[in-house]
């Protein structure tokens, strides 16, 4: 299916727009890929973009393939008052505020930071620190769509999904909801887009041309949502989870490794699945284990799962476009469920 290159001059608005929106820290990768999906979408208006940096600067300059003609401009919530929807793209840690002070103005918010991925305050300070708008925890829906619909729906702050834990969480909820989790190791590789555009010696191209790097293996902060959102589940076990680095710039694959409580056969296995993703727009269910080029530039999550006859282990391996589906795509798809939009809206061309 063809991608028609967003318009330069003017958005493709289907009629109206349903909501004025701006992308606050549209300079990084995920909040630049944020702007060119609102200003591609048909029934919602980009009216701003956000910068730290590179204030002044058109967003078309920065990022010309994503044809975003406007010029990014210091962040003033009182400018944005008038709008209806926001996306943050902040680091962790720098959004609470920014987010609170855009909820005070009465915008509804889809967060990509991981300000308010996690419910329980002293969870958050463990991984990452002091919390910089602890009151709004409690108002946070965790935004993995196909786990939280309905709450998303009625959401004025939705948390999207780190893009670990999204690939993880679907690919390891289906078995969780079902009670089939004794033990479950995660390895999980992403390409170099998912550090950020800042630059360090670990994601240097010298660095990462050629190799292939696990890192956080003491506890990367993904394995916090996963934990929580599989409790929610009913799944108490806790996961081994390790994330490697690979030479590639957008792409994210985990491959699951699941003692089940019971004995499976693949027609079983498959047939969880199948119940559980019936009908889901993003989620394919693959006869053979997929590879991230099959995902890349959508906002689709690809699994294949079987039962490993020589152990018994069921084996369920999920890709994504760590851009899209774990970050920027579904953002969107949640921002649709906020305005009561088909969650295709923005996505599919």
């Amino acid at each position: 299916m063809s991608r028609a290159a967003p318009s330069l001059s003017a958005q493709p608005l289907a009629g109206k727009a349903v909501a004025r929106a701006c992308v606050v820290g549209a300079s990084g990768y995920a909040g630049a890929l944020a702007a060119r999906l609102l200003w591609s979408h048909p029934r919602v208006s980009l009216e701003a973009v956000t910068a730290r940096s590179e204030v002044g600067r058109s967003l078309h300059e920065l990022y010309p393939r994503h044809r975003v003609p406007l010029v990014l401009e210091p962040f003033d919530a009182d400018r944005m008052a008038d709008l209806d929807v926001a996306f943050v793209s902040y680091p962790h840690g720098a959004a609470g505020g920014v987010v609170a002070s855009l909820r005070e103005r009465g915008l509804r918010v889809v967060d990509l930071s991981a300000d308010f991925r996690l419910t329980d305050l002293d969870a958050y300070r463990d991984w990452y620190g002091e919390h910089g708008a602890p009151s709004l925890l409690g108002e946070a829906v965790y935004g993995l769509t196909e786990l939280h619909r309905e709450e998303i729906a009625d959401a004025a702050l939705v948390a999207n999904p780190g893009c670990y834990s999204t690939a993880a969480i679907l690919a390891l909820a289906p078995l969780a909801r079902a009670g089939l989790i004794e033990d479950a190791v995660v390895d999980a590789k992403s390409g170099v887009s998912g550090a950020g555009r800042e630059a360090t010696q670990a994601t240097h191209y010298v660095s990462v041309a050629d190799n292939v790097t696990p890192y956080g293996v003491q506890g990367h902060r993904h394995v916090a949502e996963i934990d929580q959102e599989l409790l929610r589940l009913g799944c108490g076990e806790r996961v081994s989870f390790t994330p490697h680095l690979i030479p590639v710039d957008q792409g994210l694959l985990a491959s699951c490794y699941v003692t089940p409580t019971r004995d499976l056969d693949s027609a079983e296995l498959l047939g969880v699945f199948r119940e559980a993703y019936d009908g889901e727009p993003f989620v394919e269910l693959s006869e053979s284990p997929p590879g991230v080029r099959e995902v890349r530039d959508t906002n689709l999550c690809r699994i294949h799962v079987t039962i490993e006859p020589r152990t018994g282990r069921a084996l369920v391996f999920a890709a994504i476009d760590n851009l899209w589906k774990g970050a920027s795509g579904q953002a969107v798809q949640n921002l649709n469920l906020m305005l009561g939009l088909d969650e295709l809206e923005g996505l599919v061309w």
